[in-house]
């Protein structure tokens, strides 16, 4: 059934009647009453890279003292692969101390976002961002969002390349609207709106967010089929060829609704290089034609996918092209993760540093904002964000390294090595207090977790063991918990659903084991399964493929059996 079929949810014409994304968003700005804007105007600020939050840790007592909630806005700035200047880090680092949270989060998609920036400064935080060359626009909301790529150093003879792809892709799909540069840069307004056209998205954009990225084997550090439209790329001779294409990708459910579930992105074909952009184009018109605009919880493009069916994708891409795609080539990959300290890629060295999810702050023992304020400011490479929160000081030359090893030396400044596997390869998404939808804690709680579960594993004499975990406060994904090898979803305060039995890179989805279950049943149940891993794995197996093995849970590789009930269910 088309678009033009469906019975349209209310998103749908807030967009078709905000004149391409200007609602009432300036006028909400200058609103002195309220430290908010209208629910309308949150939705499609969403386009223009902002979240509307509150502190929920002083809610009820802002409640009882009759004051409006403690509202604030996160910000995202997109970064297409991660990559940013130093002089980009410091503006960013300065903005999260003028007039945010003194924090900056690295995201999973390899964005900056930045916490507690009051609607007074919100203008002028985004501004700035701009005339240091970055964005916030199409950071969120119905449209094509960051484009990843591997950042990996051991990988820097391709990384170039492949980075100049995301960046092309970037900025080729993004809006065209020029309501973003009047409301924030105070560009001249257009007098009337309606000779405005998005070539690529209309008037009502695309049904729901988009997510694009870069993999490039043997790494899959991007989660590749995890996205909604994913490029694999194909090397020969230490040069990309071309890219294997896959769709339908994509993280989210809604807990007690088996019609939503995470799902992996299947294999369409191979394209050359030159036609990477055209085919993202297309996919893209194909999910803003066919995707469900009814129902936004069926609205990702995994849903179109599986409604229709890759045969028909295909078909239709092909007739939109032009041109079929070529039968896929042989890839391979081995791991999902980051690799720590230092590493020399063709004449220059990186730097890659843990960053316990991916929370940049000074604290009393740590002083990681400033130990990296000094790195940036005699830095004269890149800073790389990468998929799994961490932070790769790039492109260093030979003179500056023994500098910036001094800098590291005075703050201590870790690459994690002297972590376990489990911690080097966590992520938690930020959850409370500051994300609306959050059911659970996940950034403020996943590292105590660790701290208990990292006994266990010393017990079992694994503590070295690579073991991918992640947490989500609630099932929106934006952990990427549905790929891990132990996963939580929050699922009420203190209460967390369990999922065993992802692959260690990123091509399974987990399976539920537990629902409901709070940190004494978490420890118990896996503690009992961490002992049985470590008597009775196989030479080389990994956790997730241990647990499959062993009836645990099954193995899951269609998202559509997701829901099926395991034995482990309680």
């Amino acid at each position: 059934m088309s678009n033009k079929e469906q019975k349209l949810d209310p998103i749908e014409q807030l967009k078709e009647d905000s004149r391409f994304l200007r609602g009432t968003i300036k006028e909400g700005l200058n609103d002195p009453i309220t430290a908010a804007i209208s629910d309308d105007d949150t939705k499609l600020l969403k386009f223009h890279g902002s979240y509307q939050q509150d502190d929920r840790d002083i809610r009820e007592e802002r409640r009882k003292q009759k004051l409006e909630p403690a509202y604030a806005f996160m910000l995202r700035v997109a970064i297409p692969g991660g990559v940013a200047t130093p002089k980009q880090w410091l503006s960013v680092d300065q903005l999260s101390q003028k007039y945010g949270d003194h924090t900056i989060k690295l995201t999973t998609r390899q964005a900056f976002q930045l916490h507690g920036i009051l609607k007074w400064n919100l203008k002028e935080t985004i501004k700035t961002i701009n005339e240091e060359a970055m964005t916030t626009i199409a950071a969120c909301g119905d449209v094509n969002r960051n484009v990843m790529c591997n950042p990996n150093p051991y990988q820097s003879d391709v990384h170039q390349e492949i980075q100049d792809w995301a960046q092309k892709i970037s900025d080729y799909l993004s809006p065209k609207t020029g309501a973003y540069h009047e409301i924030w840069l105070d560009r001249e307004k257009i007098v009337d709106s309606k000779v405005e056209d998005e070539p690529i998205y209309g008037k009502t954009y695309l049904p729901r967010k988009f997510k694009i990225g870069i993999a490039a084997p043997p790494s899959n550090d991007i989660d590749v089929f995890s996205q909604d439209l994913g490029f694999i790329a194909i090397i020969e001779n230490n040069e990309v060829i071309g890219f294997n294409v896959v769709v339908g990708g994509g993280m989210g459910s809604t807990h007690g609704n088996t019609n939503t579930y995470p799902q992996l992105a299947k294999l369409a074909g191979y394209c050359k290089k030159e036609d990477v952009i055209q085919v993202a184009e297309k996919v893209v018109t194909i999910q803003r034609d066919y995707g469900n605009r009814s129902d936004r919880k069926n609205a990702r493009f995994k849903y179109t996918i599986d409604r229709y069916g890759l045969d028909w994708f295909k078909e239709e891409l092909a007739n939109r092209l032009g041109f079929a795609l070529d039968d896929a080539k042989p890839y391979h990959f081995d791991h999902n993760g980051d690799r720590y300290g230092w590493i020399k890629g063709g004449n220059r060295w990186h730097f890659t540093l843990y960053v316990e999810n991916g929370r940049v702050k000074d604290t009393e023992e740590y002083k990681l904002m400033t130990a990296l304020r000094e790195i940036a400011s005699i830095h004269t490479g890149d800073f790389r964000l990468t998929p799994n929160q961490n932070l790769v000081i790039a492109n260093v030359t030979t003179q500056k390294k023994k500098k910036i090893q001094e800098i590291i030396d005075i703050y201590g400044l870790t690459d994690g090595k002297h972590y376990s596997g489990l911690r080097r390869n966590s992520i938690a998404c930020v959850a409370l207090p500051t994300c609306g939808l959050a059911m659970a804690e996940s950034e403020r709680y996943l590292p105590s977790l660790i701290d208990k579960l990292d006994e266990i594993l010393i017990q079992e004499g694994i503590r070295e063991e690579e073991i991918v975990i992640r947490m989500s406060g609630c099932p929106n994904g934006c952990a990427r918990p549905a790929l891990a090898e132990i996963a939580f979803i929050g699922k009420a305060p203190g209460k967390y659903n369990l999922y065993l039995g992802g692959s260690f890179i990123g091509d399974r989805l987990n399976q539920l084991y537990r629902e409901n279950i709070g940190e004494d049943e978490i420890l118990a149940t896996l503690q009992e399964i961490i002992h049985a891993y470590a008597n009775e794995r196989e030479a080389n197996e990994k956790f997730g493929d241990f647990v499959v093995r062993k009836g645990y849970v099954d193995a899951v590789y269609d998202g559509r059996n997701f829901h099926r009930e395991t034995k482990g269910v309680l």
